[in-house]
C-alpha cells in the first residue's frame, strides 16, 4: 500500500468494498455538463446512475484495476489495453440497456465516441477517478493517481483518459497528460477532452499518439 500525507493509504479494492465505493462514484459524476447531458432530470439521473455505476464498478473489479483509499473516500478504475479495439458486445449492450432504459442510446453513443478516439496501443487506461464530494479539494485525487503512474512507470506504459470537463482536464494537465482537440458525441453534448501521458524513456516523454494511431 501507499500511504498518503492525509494519513490515509491507497489500496486494491476488493468486491465487499463495492456497495460502500458505489455512492462515491454517483456523487462524483452526479453533476456536470456530460451528466446533464445524459439525463437532464437530476432526480432520475441519480438512479440510472446508482445501476449504471454499479455495472461499471463491477466491471471493473472483474477485468480491471481498482483502487481506493482506507476510508473509501476515493475509487479509481483502470484497464490495460493493447492494440486490439475492446468489443461492445451483445451482452454489454444489454446489460447497459437495462441499466440505463431510455437513455441507454446516449449511453451507447458515449461508448462508441471513447472508442473511436482510442490510441491503438499498449497503455493504460483510467475509466474512472472519483472523490466524495466531502473529502474533495484535499489531494486525494491527485493521490490516486500518483499510486497508479508508478507502477505505470514502472513498465514504462503511457496512460489514457478522457476529462469530462474543464476542473477535471487541468488536473490532469498538472499531472502530465496532453490534452488533444476537444470531441462531442452529437451536435447538442458538450465537449471531452481525450489526454494522453507519455510513458518515459530514460527521462524523455513520447508526444501523444493521434487518436486511433498505432504510432
Amino acid at each position: 500500500m501507499t500511504v498518503i500525507p492525509t494519513g490515509l493509504a491507497i489500496r486494491r479494492a476488493t468486491p465487499p468494498d463495492a456497495r460502500q465505493l458505489l455512492p462515491v462514484l454517483v456523487d462524483a459524476f452526479l453533476d456536470g455538463p456530460v451528466a446533464d447531458w445524459l439525463i437532464p432530470d437530476r432526480t432520475e439521473r441519480r438512479a440510472v446512475y446508482y445501476r449504471y455505476f454499479w455495472l461499471m464498478l463491477d466491471h471493473g473489479l472483474r477485468h480491471g484495476r481498482v483502487d481506493t483509499t482506507t476510508n473509501l473516500s476515493a475509487v479509481s478504475i483502470w484497464y490495460r489495453r493493447d492494440e486490439t479495439p475492446t468489443p461492445t458486445t451483445p451482452t454489454h449492450q444489454d446489460q447497459l440497456e437495462r441499466a440505463c432504459g431510455i437513455y441507454a442510446p446516449k449511453f451507447l453513443l458515449l461508448d462508441a465516441l471513447f472508442e473511436a478516439n482510442h490510441p491503438h496501443l499498449p497503455h493504460g487506461y483510467l475509466a474512472y477517478l472519483a472523490v466524495d464530494p466531502s473529502w474533495q479539494g484535499h489531494g486525494i485525487g491527485s493521490m490516486l493517481l500518483n499510486h497508479a503512474h508508478g507502477t505505470l512507470d514502472v513498465d514504462n506504459q503511457p496512460a489514457y483518459l478522457e476529462a469530462s470537463n474543464e476542473r477535471n482536464r487541468r488536473l490532469y494537465l498538472r499531472h502530465g497528460y496532453q490534452a488533444g482537440q476537444p470531441i462531442q458525441a452529437s451536435w447538442d453534448a458538450p465537449p471531452i477532452w481525450p489526454m494522453w501521458r507519455p510513458q518515459s524513456n530514460g527521462g524523455v516523454r513520447e508526444t501523444r499518439p493521434r487518436p486511433g494511431s498505432a504510432s
